[in-house]
This record gives C-alpha cells, sequence and structure tokens, in this order.
C-alpha cells in the first residue's frame, strides 16, 4: 500500500494544504493538480510578458519553500502539474531553491504537452461542435492532456520531484501508483483504480466536506478542514481519509459527491492511460472518516490525447449593481434597460458595431434558478449585467454609460462604489482529437532527456456499452409524501466545457428507483429551460445508487468564455435537489 497527499485542487488553493498533510506524516507521495481548462491561457499570457513565467508561482515561491526541508526529511516524492505552460522555468527555479537549501532531491520535468508553435499547421474540428480552428494569431495556448506513464517513468529515473505541464488531473496519482506497484500498460482494472484515486484527490477538499450537499455537518469545521489523503493498495483497492484533528468530513456522501464531479458518462470516463468504468463502484464506510471505494473496471486506451487549445474571441465585460425597495427586480431590469440603450447609441455614434452578446441577471428574482425560483416579490435584489463586444473600445462605452446612469437610475440603486469593471481578453475553448504518435513525450532529468514511451491504445466506441437495466418505476406509495430531492439524494455539479454535469446519489438504495423516474428527461429539461440549448442524458451507477446527468450547451460557452454568474454550473445541484419528489412515509422516516 502508498499513502498519497492531495494537496491542491485548483491554482490558487490553500498554500498550507501540504504542511497539513506533511504534519499527519506516513506520506509516501504529496500530488498537487493546479490547472482547470482555461488556467493556460492565463499562464501562457504570462509567459508572453516574461519568458520566465507561465506557470504556479505559489507552488515554487510559497508551498515549496516552506516544506522542502520536511519533503526532504520524510522522503516524501512530491508530483505537481504546476509547470503549467513553462514547466521547465517552473523546475529551474524548484533546482535553484534544492540548492539553495542545501538540499538532495532531483527534480524532473514531462515535456511534450505544448504543442502551441504548431498553431499554423494544424486544422482540426473541434470534437463537440464541428467548428473550424481559429486563426492562429489569435491562439494562446495548445495542450495536450498527457497520461500517468511519463510520470512514473520519472519516479523510475530517480526523481523526487516531478512537474508537469498539462496532464490529465488524475494522472498525478496514477503515475505514483503505477510506479510503486509495476502496474503494466495492459493492468486496465488497476490503471482505472489508480484513476479513480487521483479522480477523487484532485480537488482537494470537495472529497472532505467542502461543497458538500449537507454542509451543516462541517459548518463549524470548515475554517480548518482537512485535505485528502488516499490509501491505495496493489490490487487496486481505495481508502479515503483526511489528517486526525482536522475539520471537515469524509463519508460515503462527502466522496461519492466527488466521484460523480464533472465525470460525464460514467461507464466511459477516458484519459490516455486507459478508459474508466466506475458504474458499479461501492463506497462503504469503515472508521470514522474513512471510506473504502471498490470496482473500477477498466478498458484499453484510445488512440488519440485530447488536446484543448485557448484562443481570443473578442472582449467583455461585467459588472453588478444592488436595487432594494419595492419591485426591486422591475427597478434593475429598468436600469439595465436603459444602460444598453444609452450605449448602443454610443456605438452607433462612434461607427462601431452592436454588442456580440449581452447578459442581464438578476440574483434574488430567479434569473439562476429559472422555475425553481421560490414564489413571492424580491424586495433586494443584484444585478450583474454583461457584455461581448470585438473592440475593447466597444465596452468602455457601456462601463461609461452605467456610470452616467448614477443619477437617471430607478430608486433603490446601491452597491460597493471605489472599483470599477475593466475589459478583458474572452478566452474561447476549443477542443479536438490529436493521435498519440504526433505528440512525442520526453523526460528532462536537468543533465539528460528520456523519451517515454505511452500506450498506443485502439478504437472505442461508446455506443457498443451494454449500459446497467434501469431500476423498475415503483408503484404509487401507500401513505405518499412529497418533499424536496434533497431530503433522499446527495448532489453535486460542475463543467465540463460548456455541458453542466450533475451526480446526485441516493442517500439509500430504496429511494434511487423513485429518484430515476422521477428525474426523466423531460422533467430535467423543464428544470433547466433557463438555461439550457442542448440536450439531456442520464447516466445510472446502480453500485453507488445514483445518477448522472449531463446537460449540453448549459453554460453559455463555459468558464470565461461565458457571460453568465455562473459559468461552471456550480449551482446546478443546487436547483436539481429542490425538485419536489413523492415517495412512501416509511422510506422517509427510514432516513430520518
Amino acid at each position: 500500500m502508498i499513502r498519497i497527499g492531495g494537496a491542491s485542487g485548483y491554482w490558487g488553493d490553500d498554500p498550507t494544504a501540504a504542511a497539513q498533510l506533511l504534519d499527519a506524516g506516513e506520506l509516501d507521495y504529496l500530488v498537487f493538480d493546479y490547472l482547470a481548462e482555461v488556467t493556460l491561457s492565463i499562464m501562457a499570457r504570462a509567459r508572453a510578458k516574461d519568458p520566465d513565467q507561465g506557470y504556479a508561482r505559489d507552488f515554487v515561491d510559497v508551498v515549496m519553500r516552506q516544506t522542502l526541508p520536511e519533503i526532504s526529511r520524510q522522503k516524501v516524492r512530491v508530483i505537481s502539474n504546476a509547470g503549467g505552460v513553462n514547466p521547465q522555468a517552473c523546475a529551474a527555479a524548484v533546482r535553484a531553491m534544492v540548492a539553495e537549501m542545501g538540499l538532495d532531491l532531483t527534480v524532473a520535468v514531462v515535456l511534450g504537452d505544448d504543442l502551441t508553435e504548431h498553431a499554423p499547421m494544424l486544422s482540426p474540428q473541434e470534437m463537440f461542435t464541428g467548428a473550424p480552428f481559429p486563426d492562429a494569431e489569435a491562439v494562446f495556448s495548445i495542450n495536450a492532456y498527457l497520461g500517468a506513464f511519463p510520470i512514473a517513468g520519472a519516479l523510475e529515473a530517480g526523481a523526487d520531484i516531478v512537474i508537469t505541464g498539462r496532464c490529465v488531473d488524475s494522472a498525478v496519482t496514477l503515475g505514483a501508483c503505477i510506479h510503486a506497484f509495476g502496474w503494466g500498460a495492459d493492468d486496465h482494472d488497476h490503471l482505472a483504480a489508480g484513476t479513480l484515486a487521483g479522480h477523487i484527490l484532485e480537488c482537494g477538499t470537495q472529497a472532505t466536506g467542502g461543497n458538500f450537499t449537507d454542509w451543516h455537518l462541517v459548518a463549524d469545521s470548515l475554517d480548518r478542514i482537512g485535505y485528502p489523503i488516499c490509501d491505495i493498495s496493489a490490487d487496486g483497492t481505495i481508502e479515503i481519509t483526511k489528517p486526525d484533528d482536522t475539520g471537515g468530513l469524509v463519508s460515503v456522501g462527502t466522496v461519492a459527491e466527488q466521484m460523480l464531479y464533472e465525470i460525464g458518462d460514467p461507464q466511459a470516463y477516458v484519459v490516455p492511460d486507459v478508459i474508466c468504468d466506475v458504474s458499479a463502484v461501492t463506497l462503504t464506510p469503515v472508521a470514522e472518516n474513512r471510506v473504502r471505494l471498490t470496482g473500477a473496471r477498466g478498458t484499453p486506451p484510445t488512440t488519440d490525447y485530447k488536446v484543448s487549445a485557448t484562443y481570443l474571441d473578442g472582449w467583455r465585460v461585467g459588472s453588478t449593481a444592488t436595487f432594494y425597495g419595492s419591485d426591486a427586480a422591475a427597478k434593475a431590469q429598468a436600469f439595465c434597460d436603459a444602460v444598453f440603450s444609452r450605449a448602443r447609441m454610443a456605438l452607433r455614434r462612434m461607427n462601431l458595431a452592436d454588442f456580440t452578446e449581452t447578459s442581464v441577471e438578476i440574483l434574488g428574482a430567479g434569473s439562476q434558478t429559472g422555475n425553481a425560483a421560490m414564489a413571492g416579490e424580491a424586495t433586494e435584489v443584484v444585478v450583474k449585467y454583461a457584455a461581448r463586444h470585438p473592440d475593447k473600445r466597444g465596452l468602455d462605452v457601456l462601463l461609461r454609460a452605467a456610470s452616467g446612469m448614477g443619477l437617471s437610475a430607478p430608486p433603490g440603486l446601491s452597491g460597493f462604489f471605489g472599483t470599477r469593471a475593466r475589459p478583458s481578453p474572452l478566452v474561447r475553448l476549443f477542443s479536438f482529437l490529436l493521435p498519440k504518435a504526433n505528440v512525442p513525450v520526453e523526460i528532462d532529468l536537468g543533465n539528460t532527456r528520456l523519451p517515454c514511451a505511452v500506450a498506443e491504445g485502439q478504437a472505442f466506441d461508446p455506443d457498443t456499452l451494454t449500459r446497467p437495466t434501469p431500476p423498475n418505476r415503483p408503484l404509487a406509495p401507500v401513505d405518499p409524501v412529497t418533499v424536496p430531492l434533497e431530503r433522499l439524494a446527495w448532489g453535486r455539479s460542475g463543467d465540463k466545457g460548456d455541458s453542466a454535469n450533475i451526480g446526485i446519489i441516493a442517500r439509500t438504495p430504496d429511494a434511487l428507483p423513485h429518484i430515476w423516474h422521477s428525474l426523466d428527461e423531460t422533467t430535467l429539461q423543464d428544470r433547466f429551460a433557463h438555461v439550457l440549448e442542448g440536450e439531456v442524458t442520464r447516466y445510472l451507477l446502480p453500485g453507488c445508487n445514483a445518477m448522472n446527468v449531463v446537460l449540453t450547451r448549459a453554460l453559455g460557452g463555459g468558464g470565461v468564455a461565458s457571460l453568465r454568474n455562473d459559468a461552471l454550473g456550480k449551482g446546478f445541484a443546487q436547483i436539481l435537489l429542490q425538485t419536489p419528489v413523492t415517495v412512501p412515509r416509511s422510506l422517509l422516516e427510514a432516513l430520518s
């Protein structure tokens, strides 16, 4: 068995997490995930200004500076994708720090993911929409999602610290498992288990009580929440826990929510090294704050890497104001109508085009919740207004129009003054597939480079999968009672590009048939009609009594390309958990 601590879930996560995990002791590996899909575009812009930038500086300047001596003393090996678009600069900074501290640690870098310089030669179609590749001059970054075998190769070569650019989030954990247990490219079930372990760790405290449906159970300890620890055995058995004497919670609910987080098709969770099927995974509490996961299955990987490019597609800006008093929502709408009308008149005078897209969301009046909004008139609202324009000057016009409405607005206008929004580049994501053979991968040990082979893979068609049999429709309940879904299930939501992903886990197996048949496609389409532009797909996970819902084209473009207040769909589960479901009273009493 090896013990792995998950010390970061995103760029900006708490830098003290690594020290907390090291204080817990007995770690073999410390892993860090820093990269969201659009993070690389931010790093690419930083590198363009300074060739020594483009990586997660806080990983080096804060985390490593605070913990390197203890990492060395405990002989803990570190794996991180903090390298961003400049992993060699990141490694150079860590090597300099190692030398400064007089430590004996070998730093390796995995290279090959950055394909930005090849932009002029590429002409792929977008893998979800079929759109053509953007103009190469507009491209910020192009990065292939590498797998775990290069990381394992770096560890095999003697690295104490492995730094990567873009790899799949779970690869930092799977790489440690491959090295420790000698798993091969054909050990598909084991590779799936290691990927699942990495998926649980990759979002940090989301596995230990963060963003948990039953937040009230951890509300008084979130300030000292524990970061996740994974004990994984050579046979693929996973146990999730956290350091003693820390806050938060590790339970079937917290871990199951993270297992379904942004997973898409649970029978075809595709990473470079394996295709994972977690639909039959079971979760079992084995001690306080300790949950065991078993049952992950794998099949051979595909022949391609997923590649994500980010590119400039104009500019965007957004700001907020507040209104309170009677008819607050109507006042807010009238204010925004006037702002955009004034701005458009100014655009015409300047001979500038109209806005490419506009957005008005009145928070507190149902803009985000759609038909799930609470009844009753809002007397206090926040209005968020935003717009896209191909020319930055067009957004300056909007900001001036809004500022000029200060004495012309309906009564009740207020807000926090002292700052003003500024236009920012609108960065879009363009995803495509590229054969692995076209992406050579190397391991840089500082004084030598080693080529690294990866699993070639084979063709894969998800339509050939055998899907679990849905539960039978329940009989009309005796002594029925209608309750919000939240009484029967846990839920968490997130994004995959422009698609939203909502995982719903029944609190008891008996509730799953009622949930499955209550949340049919029609109900889901109606629930999200205010944001949904594409299709609804449901997936069943009988192993953990759960279902996963994917809403395509539901996020207004997703990420920083979206003008939405919730561009990542993080609150979508909260909307769905208010859906009324009718069940027998006896089932509800059993949950009490």
